[in-house]
């Protein structure tokens, strides 16, 4: 079940740090046991009403507080049209990228940008009397898969391989024997791993490939990568490279899920089509001038990223002592094994108020959970250890 089908308890808005504690504990982010320790006390308590929301990989530390005040301040304006936000934020994305305004083509979220790119891909290879075909991990974000699937384009799934890492091979093999136009989609970290793949497996074949493959790279958890490996695809759109587009969000690592807004970087040749598919008007004023506060709010780039490894941390700490399995993490989400079915976890899981990912076939076994605030993971780690206790987990 996805995020648009689930019925989610209402009332439920954050039960974590605020920006103020979280802030105070940046300096002494690297002692996370005593951080675990010191928030104990104040651990939210999972109900009905409010339940703890650990599937959707929602920052639930909030948006940045300079990010309300700015829709507060711009709600008197909200009857006119948001395109002088818009223009600043394309500006203000692009300069953060150290591009220019005609790399950037803004998205209802990163959403809208993957099924702009989709939907002018196949429109330019149908045009042209080509074949196409959309080339997939398995399992990853399923966006793409689903808008090519919508108009009747193959999707090609390629497993993942033992170490559940994308088997670059078997994809690259699929494009290269196949008479026609391929869009390759690689989420970077992976959704729902939460691993990565290094710029050494990547960047070799984007550079090597002939003018019938596109790569579309889903970057929405890059804000969080620390491994050196990782290299954004934006720095292969600075080289002019025309057959790649980067997809990015705000709803991540600067929390704005609600508000969805997002974007495409690419080639200005390649951002000129892929206009063509977004809808008019897709910004509204909200989202824009929240977003810019957020690019400008440096320090809460540093606290969101500092919630989330403290949370991870807890997290891998609680596993390793359970001896439960899980992929090196490079998001706000950690993909773990559960003994047993995951199906059963998930809904022993609920019945304590406790919401977490489900299963991604054909990766069978695993868990996909959402880090949440430190007090939040704090509170999942109880759970987890009373399951232990019942010998559920």
């Amino acid at each position: 079940m996805d995020r648009r089908t689930l019925l989610k308890s209402s009332g439920w808005l954050l039960g974590g740090l605020t920006l103020g504690n979280l802030a105070s504990g940046v300096a002494r982010a690297s002692q996370n046991t005593q951080t675990a320790n010191s928030i104990a006390s104040v651990l939210p308590i999972p109900t009905k009403q409010q339940p703890l929301l650990l599937n959707f990989n929602e920052n639930s530390l909030g948006m940045s507080s300079k990010a309300q005040q700015a829709i507060v301040h711009a709600l008197p304006q909200a009857f006119r049209y948001p395109d002088a936000a818009r223009e600043q934020l394309i500006e203000k994305i692009a300069e953060s990228h150290k591009l220019k305004a005609q790399n950037i083509s803004l998205g209802n979220g990163s959403s809208e940008s993957i099924q702009a790119v989709v939907q002018m891909a196949i429109y330019q290879a149908q045009k042209a009397g080509q074949k196409i075909q959309v080339i997939v991990p398995d399992p990853t974000f399923n966006y793409a898969e689903l808008y090519a699937k919508a108009l009747g384009v193959a999707v090609i799934k390629v497993p993942l391989n033992d170490k559940l890492a994308f088997d670059i091979d078997a994809m690259k093999k699929c494009a290269d024997e196949f008479p026609g136009v391929s869009i390759i989609y690689l989420c970077n970290p992976n959704n729902p791993t939460a691993t990565i793949t290094p710029a050494e497996k990547i960047e070799p074949w984007i550079k090597a490939a002939s003018e019938r493959t596109l790569f579309l790279l889903d970057e929405a958890y890059a804000e969080f990568v620390t491994d050196s490996h990782f290299r954004s695809g934006i720095e292969l759109i600075k080289q002019e490279f025309k057959n790649v587009v980067v997809t990015r969000t705000f709803s991540k690592i600067y929390a704005l899920a609600g508000l969805r807004i997002g974007y495409a970087v690419a080639h200005p040749d390649i951002i000129s089509q892929v206009e063509a598919f977004v809808s008019l008007d897709n910004t509204n004023t909200a989202s824009a001038v929240a977003a810019l506060a957020s690019l400008e709010d440096k320090t809460f780039l540093t606290i969101s990223r500092t919630s989330v490894e403290t949370s991870r941390k807890i997290v891998t700490n609680a596993l390793d002592k359970l001896g439960l399995e899980y992929l090196p993490s490079q998001a706000n989400f950690i993909f773990h094994k559960v003994p047993g079915e995951v199906k059963v976890y998930q809904d022993r899981m609920k019945e304590y108020h406790v919401f977490v990912g489900r299963e991604f076939p054909p990766a069978v076994g695993w868990n996909r959970l959402t880090l949440g605030t430190p007090e939040e993971m704090t509170t999942f780690v109880s759970v987890l250890n009373e399951f232990r206790a019942k010998g559920w987990v």
